[in-house]
């Protein structure tokens, strides 16, 4: 490839999130919580490698592959007994995977795994991958052949779940949030900003705090919008921040939550309830405070805190958004839901409530 052939060192080549992958202890276990609990439809069983089995599930355009090892010796059970369960992928759809991993190495990136064909359910393609924060990666997807039908040999060995459970409702993902250890912050934004080709969005330091803990936090958007990912690290306060309570329980930096966005709150909330996901639960009082601050939202406010749902507002509209308790007994992958009416923010009129719950459950781990 010639100089005036490579991508702009600046410039995005990401045209989205194509997957996020877990690495699991145990994957049909897992991906049946997250088919049942969640509402994930089963796409695909892949079972290709002879040291794993991955499951694919799908829900709007979101697209979840759970991996589990099928040897004591493979590489998923060794990340599985270092981090526990948690995201080991989060996969970029890119349009030509060669210039996205030369874009990658020329900013610093370690490759983790050369270009190379790859098939599942959707059809023909290839994928690379390069090296992130911890033992995160970041892999770059490239469709060549897309199929309509899944094929028999990796069509879903995960029952669906029974036709009384209400649809969830899930449409895409909105952001996916990375925690890094103190002081390395700005190396992870850099790296980011020349391996991805994203830029600093928002910061947030001071305003997220209580008055025990803290963290700092930049997010990082792409080009074309369609990728977001904010980076957090620990600040000093008089307690342990949750960030570093991710860190401890992690044993290193990963992925501390998927933002998954949902047209209509309420009802999401309410079929996650009936299918027995626990939310994070708000101090008393926070709804008549947020009425006063927000004002009229365009949905009843008794309906909004019988819910439990959290409500912001910036100059471009009303956020709505919940949080889930963490999804495995290490308290460090949460999912967050929710529901933009316009506004493009991240709930910064909601730090100060959403800190104080989950300090709550961190105090009740013992871990504040």
């Amino acid at each position: 490839m010639g100089t005036e052939d490579r991508p702009d060192p600046l410039g995005s080549v990401l045209q989205g999130i194509d997957h996020v992958e877990f690495w699991v202890g145990n994957a049909r276990q897992a991906a049946h919580w997250y088919v049942w609990g969640m509402g994930f439809t089963p796409r695909a069983t892949i079972t290709s490698r002879p040291d794993r089995v991955s499951h694919v599930l799908t829900q709007g355009d979101i697209r979840l592959v759970v991996t589990g090892a099928t040897h004591a010796d493979s590489p998923v059970a060794a990340h599985v007994a270092r981090h526990g369960d948690g995201v080991r992928t989060i996969g970029f759809l890119v349009d030509d995977v060669d210039i996205a991993l030369t874009r990658a190495v020329e900013g610093g990136a370690t490759v983790v795994h050369e270009p190379a064909p790859a098939s599942d359910d959707r059809g023909y393609g290839r994928v690379a991958a390069v090296a992130a924060f911890g033992s995160v990666v970041h892999a770059f997807v490239e469709h060549r052949e897309i199929v309509d039908e899944v094929p028999d040999a990796v069509r879903a060995t995960i029952p669906p779940p029974g036709p009384d459970l209400p649809p969830v409702g899930l449409v895409a993902i909105d952001h996916v949030v990375g925690n890094v250890e103190a002081d390395t912050l700005g190396e992870w934004v850099e790296h980011h900003r020349a391996v991805l080709g994203v830029h600093p969005l928002a910061e947030f330091g001071a305003d997220v705090s209580t008055a025990r803990s803290a963290l700092r936090s930049v997010v990082l958007r792409d080009d074309s919008g369609r990728v977001t990912l904010p980076v957090n690290e620990p600040a000093e306060g008089t307690h342990q921040s949750q960030i570093q309570e991710f860190l401890d329980a992690n044993d290193g930096p990963g992925i501390q939550h998927l933002a998954v966005r949902t047209d209509d709150i309420v009802a999401t909330v309410a079929a996650l309830t009936a299918r027995g996901v626990a939310l994070l639960e708000l101090e008393p009082g926070y709804h008549e405070q947020a009425q006063e601050r927000v004002g009229d939202v365009g949905t009843s406010w008794d309906e909004l805190a019988a819910h439990g749902i959290l409500v912001d507002r910036d100059v471009e509209g009303v956020l709505l958004q919940v949080f889930t308790e963490p999804m495995q007994d290490r308290p460090t992958l949460f999912v967050e839901v929710i529901q933009r009416r316009g506004a493009t923010g991240f709930g910064a009129g909601n730090f100060a409530a959403l800190f104080a719950a989950v300090e709550r459950e961190q105090a009740r781990r013992g871990n504040l």
